[in-house]
């Protein structure tokens, strides 16, 4: 029987269904440590993680694994480069989140628009003694300019959203979209200059390269207007925390919401300074239901790239799909 590492905790019904085809090796807790990643996957054939970072270095410790199963739709923790170069399959779970995320997203921007942490802590601190007329001002979305910075699937969900609230789409991306997408949406193309001149509120969606590194830095920031607000439901490092957090005080951007960080679980101390942001734990796309079928679709990826079940040989989404059927190198 193939031996199967599955890197943290998951749900157990899932487990049981791997266990008909494989025998698991579970993790039940948190993330492992590096050298525990590597002593356990050593003698594997395959794994389902979700954010390990998956390199060269793990790759040569295991000579037997054939795929790494992402629970996610992001994976810029594997070193693709390598798994090419070893023949190793990668694969994620990309569709399912969609409109979860995009939900949390809409949700994310809201509160930081009309700063419903900020007075909720006010409140929470007994400092509210009575109303008045210029108490926690915010601003608008219905009637104002939404600027998407990568309109993927989730940027799309995003923009369907606006229609709803009259807003104005602008949106940037590596590559423009099909012109029936952008009337669909009512969304005009532009640069993110552009963008980041016009809109009243930017949101991120898109995916973490080295390229995209800091998108948003201290120079995007200051063209941003002194009212705009930015939502991050990306990947840590698109942001240059530092930068924001600093605008944040010095009031260059009204207020921020981020699902993601630098280095999370660790995120920058400055960020916890400012009031004007809104802090959420990496939870864009945690409903129940959401999260189950990332994990269902993970574990098919697992098991019909391993050869099993009823799709076997062919996984519903592999990242480098040019390596099926080549031996391990």
């Amino acid at each position: 029987m193939q031996k199967i590492l599955v890197a943290r905790s998951i749900f157990p019904d899932v487990i049981d269904r791997l266990k008909q085809y494989f025998d698991v090796d579970w993790n039940q807790g948190d993330a492992l440590p590096a050298d525990e990643l590597k002593r356990r996957i050593a003698d594997k054939d395959g794994a389902l993680t979700a954010g390990e970072m998956i390199d060269a270095g793990v790759l040569a410790a295991a000579p037997r694994l054939r795929v790494v199963s992402n629970m996610a739709v992001g994976y810029n923790n594997f070193d693709m480069a390598a798994f090419n170069a070893a023949n190793v399959l990668g694969t994620n779970t990309p569709d399912v989140l969609n409109e979860s995320t995009a939900d949390f997203g809409w949700a994310l921007m809201m509160a930081a628009a009309r700063r419903i942490a900020e007075s909720e802590h006010w409140l929470r601190a007994g400092r509210w003694q009575k109303w008045s007329y210029d108490g926690f001002l915010g601003s608008d979305l219905y009637g104002s300019t939404l600027g998407v910075i990568g309109m993927g699937r989730i940027g799309q969900a995003l923009a369907r959203r606006a229609k709803g609230f009259n807003m104005r789409v602008i949106y940037h991306n590596r590559s423009r979209v099909e012109p029936q997408i952008e009337a669909e949406l009512n969304a005009e193309y532009v640069s993110k200059q552009d963008l980041l001149r016009r809109a009243d509120h930017v949101v991120l969606v898109l995916p973490y390269t080295k390229e995209n590194h800091h998108t948003i830095g201290a120079a995007e920031l200051a063209l941003m207007k002194p009212s705009a607000t930015l939502t991050n439901i990306a990947r840590g490092g698109i942001v240059d925390d530092a930068a924001l957090a600093e605008a944040l005080r010095e009031k260059r951007i009204a207020s921020a919401g981020l699902d993601v960080f630098e280095g999370e679980p660790n995120l920058n101390p400055a960020l916890l300074g400012v009031p004007n942001v809104v802090l959420t734990p990496h939870i864009a796309s945690a409903t129940e239901a959401t999260r189950r079928a990332m994990a269902d679709l993970a574990a098919d990826n697992l098991i019909a790239a391993l050869g099993e079940g009823p799709r076997a040989g062919q996984p519903p989404n592999p990242i480098n799909p040019d390596v099926i059927g080549r031996a391990r190198s």
